[in-house]
């Protein structure tokens, strides 16, 4: 049911346009494809990311709002994550992770050099946040 949620949602923000981001990240494309203020929760919102990765695509270690709520699923291909100073995971299509408010995303890459791979983000953040990728610097 989530799966099928997620591909409605997609496709009719998808259908609407996009709007594009650029993280400077290599190899990657991250679109913003639905935003919604919630309706019950004064001051949230809810947004949802299309991560584009190309084969060997990665995004550079990161954060986001401190106030985001993070739900990750792939959509094709494979996606290593870790997330804190968790272990390093591979995920393929339909498998899902969750990022806490304040969490670090230490590895966020295509697991494949040959095939490219997809994943849907979905955030609940503060309606005020617009930032929603901040690299980690090191």
């Amino acid at each position: 049911m989530i799966r099928y949620l997620l591909s409605a949602a997609l496709l009719m923000a998808i259908s609407a346009g996009t709007a594009a981001a650029d993280d400077g990240s290599k190899g990657t494309k991250v679109t913003l494809v639905y935003e919604h203020e919630l309706p019950n929760v004064p001051g949230k919102s809810i947004r949802g990311v299309l991560v584009e990765y190309e084969p060997g695509g990665a995004n550079a270690a990161h954060t986001h709002p401190k106030s985001a709520f993070i739900y990750a699923t792939v959509l094709e291909g494979e996606i290593r994550s870790q997330v804190n100073d968790g272990p390093e995971q591979t995920f393929g299509p339909g498998q899902n992770w969750s990022e806490n408010p304040g969490d670090h995303h230490n590895v966020s890459a295509n697991a494949s050099t040959t095939k490219p791979a997809k994943l849907f983000a979905v955030f609940v953040v503060d309606t005020d946040d617009k930032v929603l990728v901040t690299p980690i610097k090191k």
